[in-house]
C-alpha cells in the first residue's frame, strides 16, 4: 500500500493544509467525493494530550477513507475533497456550535443556553470528540477556549466554505451535482435472520438527496451481492444537512462502509480487500454519476450542461 498509509503523530496538524480540494472546475462527471474523517496528521503535542492515542485515534478515524476517496475519484474523473486534519481535532460533520462546553476551559458564549451542548455533544461526539463508549475520556485535560476557536477558524469554516463553493461551481456547470460523503463504520450486528449490512446509504430520510438517487445507490449494491441499509443506523449528519439541497439540484448522500471489507483483522491497515472495494465503488460512483448526468440533462432542457 501507499507509504503515507499510517497515522502520523509527529507532524503537527497546524503545519499542513487542513484539506485538499481537487477537480471542482474540470471534473469529468458531476460528482464530488469527500472524506471528512480521513485525516491522520496529529502532532506530538496532540498525541500527548490524548489518554490512549494509538487506539483512540484509529477508532475516531474513518480509517483510510481518504485513500479510498482519492483512488475512486481518480478512476471516475470526480472532484474530491480530502481532510488532512483528524476528527480528534475537530469533527467536520458537526455544526460549529455542537460543543460540550464542560470540556472547554474559559468562558463559553453568553448566548449558549445549553452549557452541556446538545444531545450529540453530551454523548461525547460533538464538534471536538470528548469520549468513546468503550474507552472513556479521550483527553487528559480541558481544551482552552482560544484553541477551540482557532480550530473552527482554521479548519471547520474553510472546509465548509470550500465545499459549498465547489458544489455551486459544479451545479452551475452541470445543472446538477452529487456530493458523496464517504465514511467507514465498525461491523454492524446482524438482526435476526438478516445478515448485517456492509454499507449504509444516508440521505437524512429524503432531505438531502432526490429519492431516486438513493434508490439507485441501494439497487447497485444489492445487485452486486452486498447487503445495504438505508438511513439506519446512519442517516448522515451536519454535512448533508448543510450542503444537500435537492430543490436546487445539489444532492448529497452519505456512504458508510464496513471496515472489515478493506482493513485487516485489527482494523488498522489495508487488507487484500482494499483493491476489490475500490473496483466496486468505482462502478458504484460511475453509476450514480451517470444518473446525475441524466438529471442534469433534464434540468438543462436536454442540453449537456458541461458543454
Amino acid at each position: 500500500m501507499m507509504n503515507d498509509a499510517t497515522t502520523e503523530p509527529m507532524t503537527s496538524w497546524r503545519d499542513v493544509a487542513p484539506f485538499t480540494m481537487s477537480g471542482s472546475t474540470d471534473c469529468a462527471v458531476p460528482l464530488l467525493i469527500a472524506a471528512p474523517h480521513g485525516g491522520r496528521v496529529y502532532g506530538a503535542d496532540l498525541a500527548q494530550d490524548m489518554r490512549h492515542f494509538a487506539s483512540v485515534s484509529i477508532k475516531l478515524e474513518d480509517r483510510f477513507a481518504d485513500l479510498l476517496a482519492l483512488n475512486i475519484a481518480s478512476r471516475v474523473g470526480a472532484a474530491s475533497l480530502i481532510a488532512h486534519v483528524p476528527r480528534a481535532v475537530i469533527d467536520l460533520n458537526r455544526s460549529s456550535d455542537d460543543i460540550d462546553w464542560s470540556m472547554v476551559s474559559g468562558k463559553s458564549p453568553e448566548n449558549d443556553v445549553r452549557p452541556g451542548g446538545n444531545r450529540r455533544a453530551r454523548s461525547g461526539l460533538g464538534l471536538v470528540p470528548r469520549r468513546l463508549p468503550d474507552t472513556g475520556e479521550i483527553w487528559r485535560g480541558r481544551l482552552p477556549a482560544a484553541d477551540l476557536q482557532s480550530r473552527i477558524e482554521m479548519v471547520h469554516r474553510p472546509y465548509h466554505a470550500a465545499l459549498a463553493k465547489a458544489l455551486g461551481i459544479m451545479r452551475d456547470r452541470w445543472a446538477a451535482v452529487l456530493l458523496l460523503d464517504l465514511h467507514s463504520m465498525p461491523p454492524l450486528r446482524s438482526e435476526g435472520r438478516h445478515p448485517a449490512a456492509r454499507f449504509v446509504i444516508g440521505d437524512r430520510f429524503g432531505g438531502s438527496c432526490a429519492p431516486r438517487l438513493a434508490a439507485q445507490a441501494l439497487h447497485f449494491l444489492n445487485l452486486h451481492g452486498h447487503d445495504a441499509a438505508h438511513n439506519r443506523p446512519y442517516a448522515g449528519g451536519y454535512i448533508l444537512d448543510r450542503h444537500g439541497a435537492p430543490a436546487r439540484n445539489v444532492h448529497a448522500l452519505q456512504l458508510e462502509i464496513c471496515r472489515s471489507l478493506y482493513l485487516d483483522d485489527l482494523m488498522t491497515e489495508p487488507s487484500s480487500g482494499f483493491d476489490d472495494l475500490c473496483d466496486l465503488l468505482t462502478g458504484f460512483c460511475s453509476h450514480l454519476a451517470s444518473r446525475v448526468a441524466d438529471m442534469a440533462m433534464s434540468a438543462s432542457g436536454g442540453r449537456l450542461a458541461a458543454e
